[in-house]
């Protein structure tokens, strides 16, 4: 299930419990793009505390959507991810350093609003 929660306009922020499905990725997609033709950069902050698993549609249609915006990288510089698990953890500690032009860092569930308000800092604000 994907929650939309509120945020300032130029971050993206998701609540994702359970499985992601293809219709819950189709609007998590919808709404990321309906911010980047209002912003040239955006924050992301997905709490994935209740994150179980994803459905394969869902996973291919994340994969084609992630590789599709490999040349934009620089639109999402801060990406915020709230979650108590720690495989995730471990994959931000990994990929991290890997992705050019994107800071990715994990939080606490108790550190939500430092999340979130960590990820809606960007550089020379949303619109440079």
């Amino acid at each position: 299930m994907l929650d939309i929660l509120p945020a300032a306009d130029h971050v993206a922020a998701f609540r994702i419990t359970g499985t992601l499905d293809e219709p819950d990725f189709d609007r998590l997609i919808a709404e990321i793009e309906a911010k980047l033709e209002r912003h040239e950069k955006l924050g992301i902050l997905a709490d994935l505390s209740g994150f179980e698993d994803m459905t394969f549609r869902a996973g291919v249609k994340d994969a084609r959507y992630g590789f599709g915006k490999l040349a934009q990288l620089r639109r999402f510089p801060r990406e915020a991810l709230v979650t108590d698990k720690g495989w995730i953890e471990t994959l931000v500690a990994i990929a991290s350093p890997l992705v050019p032009f994107v800071e990715v860092r994990s939080f606490k569930p108790a550190e939500f609003d430092a999340a979130l308000a960590w990820a809606s800092e960007i550089e020379g604000g949303p619109n440079a």
